[in-house]
């Protein structure tokens, strides 16, 4: 799966490469990104492809501290009321709650807390699997030791396939679909080889309602 909010510098050639390996692919967008006119022919056109497209919440909120996360940082009202926003954008691209039932978290940070809310909203919070260092793919140099390298990435999924009894049967793996300027290493250039690869080991990739369904 992919997220996006204030960035979409991948779009056109991660929409190539999914139409070239007929994967499809589920991207969790915000309502930030879903608003942005720059962004609108992209959507259309990952829709149109037959992705899923889901939410990621309206403004991209960090709900729990990041030291502290059974420490709620919004309350029940304002995390419901940037929920429905997200989908209310959506809802301009055809996209309709019953379409889209799986919500991804900003940040993907959450607690228990949040479980529940999502729950009773109506809505199934997903997360990506966790082994493997894709959702590091946003990082850049000026972060220092967090900055991960798209090759350092690229080995870490391959080494946890080997690793795993069951390789990636099953896994969830999340990447960015845009990312700051100042990553002039752009993860998603790798997606092809990877596709490629993991199509030679005997793979094939869904949505993930339909992985979850």
């Amino acid at each position: 799966m992919l997220t996006a909010d204030e960035y979409a510098d991948g779009g056109d050639h991660i929409k190539r490469v999914l139409k070239e390996q007929e994967v499809p692919a589920s991207f969790f967008l915000t309502g930030n990104f879903y608003r942005n006119p720059d962004f609108s022919t992209l959507i259309k056109s990952l829709k149109a492809n037959g992705h899923y497209l889901g939410a990621h919440s309206d403004r991209h909120l960090l709900y729990a501290d990041w030291e502290k996360r059974d420490s709620l940082l919004v309350t029940r009202e304002e995390f419901t009321k940037d929920l429905l926003r997200n989908y209310q954008r959506m809802a301009e691209f055809g996209i309709s709650e019953k379409d889209a039932p799986y919500f991804l978290p900003p940040y993907e940070w959450y607690n228990s807390q949040i479980t529940e809310w999502t729950k009773e909203a109506g809505f199934h919070l997903v997360n990506f699997s966790p082994g493997t260092r894709s959702a590091a793919d946003y990082t850049y140099p000026e972060m220092g030791d967090r900055h991960v390298s798209s090759e350092a990435i690229y080995q870490s999924i391959m080494t946890y396939e080997q690793k795993d009894e069951h390789g990636l049967n099953g896994f969830i793996l999340l990447i960015h679909l845009g990312t700051d300027p100042r990553r002039t290493d752009k993860f998603y250039y790798q997606l092809d080889s990877l596709l490629t690869t993991l199509k030679q080991k005997g793979y094939s990739f869904v949505r993930i309602d339909e992985l979850l369904e």
